[in-house]
């Protein structure tokens, strides 16, 4: 096989035990899904640990890949799916608030994401410092386009969990960037 091998000779010499479209498959997505699996883990070495997890989760379910949407996509379920499936295996490690449905408020709005003065990978780190469960929340609604019922069902934790997982990660955002606008944080 040569370097520019096309998506399906590459997933068919997947299926077919080839290590070399292993290696070429994992080579064309490692980046984009250690960024994804970052967002969820405590640490680089847990990301890492997690994306091999996810890789090993596509090869043995090569498969079952449709060809309905696109395969990138589809990697890039199965990575978060394992995220999940490892914060779940380490809940009992992560903080989980919960509030009553009227103490809720729906905070969405843009006074998170409006900030022009920074980074995209700052504010990234920002949200890498979030304590792991509000984390986990946050990318799935708010990255990934998650429901509250489909975060609760993800992560086996209540509707009223999820949500104020979201609020009080947001909560926590809003603060660490008045603190930026205010010279109290910088980038470094």
């Amino acid at each position: 096989m040569h370097k520019n091998i096309s998506e399906d000779s590459l997933i068919k010499g997947c299926i077919e035990g080839d290590r070399y479209a292993q290696k070429m498959l994992f080579e064309k997505y490692k980046a984009t899904m250690f960024a994804i699996c970052m967002r969820y883990a405590k640490n680089k070495m847990e990301a890492e640990d997690v994306m091999i997890d996810g890789f090993m989760m596509v090869y043995s379910n090569l498969n079952s890949y449709k060809k309905k949407g696109s395969f990138e996509g589809w990697i890039r379920k199965i990575m978060i799916n394992t995220a999940i499936n490892n914060y779940r295996s380490n809940l009992k490690n992560y903080l989980v608030k919960s509030i009553d449905d009227e103490d809720y408020l729906d905070i969405r709005d843009d006074s998170v994401n409006n900030h022009e003065n920074i980074s995209s990978k700052y504010l990234l780190d920002m949200i890498q410092t979030l304590p792991d469960g509000f984390r986990i929340v946050f990318n799935l609604y708010e990255i990934e386009g998650y429901t509250h019922k489909e975060i609760a069902s993800l992560l086996d934790i209540s509707i009223n969990t999820a949500k104020t997982q979201l609020f009080y990660a947001k909560k926590a955002l809003r603060n660490k960037l008045m603190k930026f606008n205010n010279g109290e944080l910088s980038e470094y």
